[in-house]
């Protein structure tokens, strides 16, 4: 039984950190929102920034052929 209470308390602390840790993120997450908002009161696109930052995240071979991929895509449906 005492092994049951002890995983019992392990498994609470796991939740706790979880519960944190999801705490933190929102926070952050507003952090970045407001960051956006900033940029967008500036004149600043928001929509494409997300892009950017998405696409800064990429290997560049991933990007190469993410780019060569939207380039066949606007030429078959004539937009190059």
């Amino acid at each position: 039984m005492a092994d049951g209470a002890i995983a019992a308390d392990q498994l609470k602390l796991f939740i706790e950190r979880i519960e944190r840790l999801e705490e933190e993120k929102k926070a952050i997450a507003d952090d970045i929102s407001d960051v956006y908002k900033e940029a967008k009161a500036n004149g600043y696109d928001a929509k494409i920034m997300r892009t950017i930052v998405r696409l800064r995240k990429m290997e560049s071979h991933e990007l190469q052929e993410q780019d060569a991929l939207i380039e066949t895509y606007r030429a078959a449906v004539g937009l190059s």
